[in-house]
C-alpha cells in the first residue's frame, strides 16, 4: 500500500492558487458573453455565464486580453508565424484557438500547468468537438499523443507540470519539441507572483539561456506597497492564497528588473492604466457603451494595480525591441 503523505500548507497554497485559474475563467466568460470581446470557446470550459460581474471587473478583463494579445499577435506578425508560444500556467486560455481563427497559429503552442488543471483541460479538449477538431485538422497523421497529464499534436501541446523545478519542465518540453532555434513567446498571467521572487527568476532565467530570440510577457499585479495594494493581498491570504513573489511586484522598475538581471536585453512595463488609454479608439468606444460605469475611480485604482511587463532578446534582429502599445 502507497504510503500517505500529510497535507502541508503548500498543498493548501497551490489548491488556492489552482482556484484562481476558475475565477479568471469565469470572468472572462462573463465579460466575453457581454460583448466585450469575441471568445467562442471559453463557453467549453465554463458552462454557465454565472453571477453578474461589476463594470470595472469586466473593463479590467477587457484591458488584460486586449493588452496581451496586442503583444503576442505583433511578435507572431515579426516572426511570420515561424514561431513557437509557451503559456506558463495556462489554466483554461483559449488563445490557441482564437490564434488559429486569426491565422496566426504559431508553428507549435505549448501549455504548462498543474497536472490537476491539465487533467481537466484535456477532459473538455477530448470531449467538446470545436476544441478537439482545430487540434485534428491541424495534425499530420490519424492519432494524438495522450495521456493523463499531456496531449501533443502537431501544432498545440499541454503538459502538467510545476514552474518552479525549472529542470523538470526543460526536460517535459523537450520530450514534446520544443525546438530551442525558434523565436519563441512566453507568456504568463497572474502566475510568477504566486512564486518566491527566486522561483520566477529561475523561469525568465531558463527562458534567457534556452532561447536566443525570445519575448516573455508577463501580466499581474504592480505597486503593491500602498493602500490598496495590501487591501489586494489580505483578501487573497483569507482565501489561504499568499503572494509568495510580491516584493517583484512593488514598482513597473521591480518588474522590468526582474529580466534584466536574468540575461533579458530590453524590458519596458506599463500599468494597465496606461494600457488602457492607449488601446484602439474606435473598440474602446464600443466597450465602454456596452455598461455604465459608476465606480471610474475604482476602475483607476485596479488598473493602476496590474501590469504588463515584457521582456526581449533578439540575435535573429526581428525587431523585438519596438514590440510596444
Amino acid at each position: 500500500m502507497a504510503a500517505r503523505h500529510p497535507f502541508t500548507d503548500t498543498d493548501t497554497a497551490d489548491e488556492a492558487v489552482r482556484a484562481t485559474c476558475d475565477d479568471a475563467t469565469i470572468c472572462k466568460r462573463f465579460a466575453s458573453s457581454k460583448g466585450y470581446w469575441k471568445d467562442p470557446y471559453i463557453q467549453y470550459f465554463v458552462r454557465s455565464v454565472g453571477e453578474r460581474k461589476a463594470p470595472e471587473i469586466n473593463r479590467g478583463y477587457y484591458a488584460r486580453v486586449q493588452g496581451v494579445d496586442h503583444l503576442l499577435d505583433a511578435f507572431i506578425r515579426k516572426a511570420e508565424c515561424e514561431c513557437q508560444v509557451i503559456n506558463l500556467g495556462a489554466g483554461l486560455d483559449t488563445t490557441f484557438w482564437r490564434l488559429k481563427d486569426k491565422n496566426l497559429m504559431p508553428r507549435k503552442f505549448f501549455e504548462v500547468d498543474f497536472p490537476t488543471v491539465v487533467a481537466r483541460k484535456i477532459h473538455n479538449i477530448k470531449t467538446k468537438l470545436p476544441l478537439s477538431k482545430p487540434l485534428i485538422e491541424t495534425h499530420s497523421t490519424d492519432s494524438l499523443l495522450l495521456d493523463a497529464h499531456s496531449l501533443d499534436s502537431d501544432r498545440y501541446c499541454i503538459i502538467g507540470a510545476d514552474l518552479r523545478d525549472v529542470s523538470s519542465l526543460d526536460d517535459k518540453l523537450k520530450k514534446f519539441q520544443l525546438n530551442p532555434e525558434l523565436p519563441t513567446l512566453l507568456l504568463s498571467e497572474c502566475v510568477l507572483v504566486y512564486m518566491t521572487p527566486s522561483q520566477s527568476s529561475n523561469v525568465a532565467r531558463w527562458a534567457a539561456e534556452t532561447f536566443h530570440t525570445a519575448m516573455f510577457i508577463n501580466y499581474e499585479q504592480v505597486n503593491m506597497g500602498d493602500r490598496f495594494g495590501q487591501v489586494m493581498v489580505e483578501n487573497l491570504q483569507r482565501r489561504q492564497c499568499s503572494l509568495a513573489g510580491v516584493e517583484a511586484c512593488r514598482s513597473l522598475d521591480s518588474q522590468k528588473e526582474r529580466f534584466l538581471k536574468t540575461g533579458w536585453e530590453h524590458a519596458d512595463a506599463l500599468d494597465m492604466m496606461a494600457v488602457y488609454s492607449r488601446l484602439p479608439h474606435a473598440d474602446m468606444e464600443r466597450m465602454e457603451s456596452l455598461e455604465f460605469l459608476d465606480e471610474k475611480e475604482l476602475l483607476q485604482q485596479l488598473l493602476q494595480h496590474y501590469s504588463i511587463c515584457w521582456a526581449s532578446k533578439d540575435k535573429l534582429n526581428l525587431g523585438l525591441s519596438q514590440l510596444a502599445f
